[in-house]
Formats: structure tokens, C-alpha cells, sequence
């Protein structure tokens, strides 16, 4: 230092808690563990299901499974730095981190509203229209449509993120 105050700028957000003390954050990270355990062995059980069972290879039930498993991604994006964060004494997050976490948070985001889409436009072929539905609803249109709600869900996020 040069007798000046110089001030050293911290490449990392500070994320503020929701509880001071240490006891209540316990309780917290309990209760959030509780949750997230929840919602990724109910969506796992979904899955399995799904794929055990070849009655259940239909368009509507293939759409259902990569829901369940984008819940999971979902879930997962962001609750294990959040753990962290709830126990940690620094409780911070790095730029990079903050970005990729935003990008993939939001890409998930997007890609639920296109599988939204989808499961609606597959129920509504099959409640408007139950006799077209199996020429219209293959097996090629339904990969088709999980190919583009993956993939649009994450490129659509892509410019706002950069």
C-alpha cells in the first residue's frame, strides 16, 4: 500500500444467508437435504419405472421419463452449492461459477416450458384427435420432439448467458 486505501476487489459473489446463526443453518441444510433426496429418488423412481416396464415405451410416458430426469438436472443445479453455501463460513460463489450455474438454472428453466409443450401437444393429439394419434405421435416424431426440448432449451438460454 502506498499510503493510499486501497480497496481489494473479490472475483467471487458474497451470497448472503438467510440465518445468522449456525444452529438454525443446520437445521436448514437438514430440511433442504430432506427435500432434494425426495425429489431425486421420486423422479429416479419414475424413471425406472418407465424403462422397466415396455408396456410404458409410449410417447407420453417417454416424455415423462425425460422430464423426471430433467427435474433431477434441475434439482441439481443448483441445491448442492446451495448445501455448501448454507454450512460454509465464506459463502461464496466465484463469477465463473455464478455464470455457468445462471446458464444451466435457466437452460433447464427453457427446456421444461418446450417438454410442457410437448406433453400438451401429445395429449391433445390423443384427447382432439385418438384416432389419428398413432400415425400422427410415432416413435420418430416423439425423438424428435425430446431431441429439439433438449436442445432448444439449452441454445435458446445461450445468448442471454453470454
Amino acid at each position: 500500500m502506498n499510503g493510499r486505501n486501497e480497496v481489494m476487489i473479490s472475483p467471487d459473489f458474497i451470497l448472503v444467508g438467510l440465518f445468522p446463526e449456525f444452529q438454525h443453518s443446520i437445521v436448514l441444510n437438514f430440511v433442504v437435504i430432506f427435500i432434494y433426496i425426495l425429489a431425486f429418488l421420486g423422479n429416479l423412481l419414475l424413471i425406472v419405472l418407465i424403462w422397466g416396464d415396455s408396456r410404458l415405451h409410449t410417447p407420453m410416458y417417454i416424455l415423462l421419463a425425460n422430464f423426471s430426469f430433467l427435474e433431477i438436472c434441475y434439482v441439481s443445479s443448483d441445491v448442492p452449492k446451495m448445501l455448501a453455501n448454507i454450512i460454509s463460513q465464506t459463502k461464496s460463489i466465484s463469477y465463473t461459477g455464478c455464470l455457468l450455474q445462471f446458464y444451466f438454472f435457466f437452460s433447464m428453466c427453457a427446456a421444461e416450458g418446450y417438454f410442457l409443450s410437448a406433453m400438451s401437444f401429445d395429449r391433445f393429439l390423443a384427447i382432439c384427435r385418438p384416432l389419428h394419434y398413432p400415425t400422427i405421435m410415432t416413435y420418430q416424431l416423439c425423438a424428435r420432439l425430446v431431441v429439439f426440448c433438449w436442445a432448444g432449451g439449452f441454445l435458446s438460454i445461450l445468448m442471454p448467458a453470454v
